[in-house]
């Protein structure tokens, strides 16, 4: 476990600053592509959506440091900025261009001592790691843990659901793509480590398989054989 430094290094104020730094540049990032930023017809690649996600990690990963005695502030900020970079830069490369901006932010707008710079330039830069959790600090755990959560429960079942119309999907595929959602959410329970995460993502497991089970009841799927003219049109 680790030990949380009780004087935060980050006041309310500047951490909303930092947060308005955050969603400008995402907006900037889209605005400076010609086609509009990368993969900029996929919603979830959006500015919008980045920014939302990035404020979902936030709250999570706050919830998970909390619990664990992780250094909390180290932990939010990072989350904030993860995944800043990730409408200019390639994926493999979004997370060391990340933690470069925290530092460069951090080192030009305030005091913060370095071993704090360090430790959020490190957990930035840390946070696609695909190994042993455990091998990590808490803090980049803690990240980590709420950036994978994220895409398990209403947020990620809602953008497997957009993504149909993307794919040219009907509604009666919705149980299947839902699906996905359980599978990514079996795939972080064993990814995951600390008891705080495997408590979020055990809630969340439960009603993504509840919504499921709904939609194979109320979906009826259509009868290969059934002649379309013939269906029925009503609701």
């Amino acid at each position: 476990m680790g030990v949380e430094i009780r004087e935060s290094p980050v006041s309310d104020g500047e951490f909303e600053a930092m947060k308005e730094f955050v969603h400008d540049y995402l907006a900037a990032s889209v605005e400076n592509e010609d086609e509009g930023g990368r993969m900029r017809w996929y919603p979830w690649h959006s500015a919008e959506y980045r920014f939302n996600h990035i404020l979902n990690v936030v709250e999570l990963g706050e919830t998970i440091a909390r619990k664990e005695g992780a250094n909390v502030d180290v932990t939010r900020v990072a989350a904030l900025f993860h995944d800043i970079a990730k409408l200019e830069a390639e994926q493999d490369a979004h997370a060391e261009a990340g933690a470069t901006i925290a530092r460069e932010y951090l080192e030009t707008h305030g005091d913060y001592p370095e071993s704090f710079v360090q430790q959020v330039h490190q957990a930035v830069s840390d946070h696609s790691y695909q190994g042993d959790l455990r091998d990590l600090p808490l803090e980049t755990q803690c990240l980590i843990e709420a950036d994978i959560l994220d895409k398990v429960g209403a947020n990620g079942t809602a953008l497997m659901l957009l993504r149909m119309g993307y794919e040219a999907r009907s509604h009666m595929d919705a149980a299947d793509m839902v699906g996905r959602v359980v599978e990514r959410g079996e795939d972080a329970r064993e990814r995951i480590v600390s008891d705080a995460a495997h408590s979020i993502v055990h809630r969340r497991l439960k009603r993504v398989r509840w919504f499921r089970e709904w939609l194979e009841e109320e979906v009826a799927e259509i009868d290969a054989g059934t002649d379309l003219d013939d269906a029925p049109t009503g609701p």
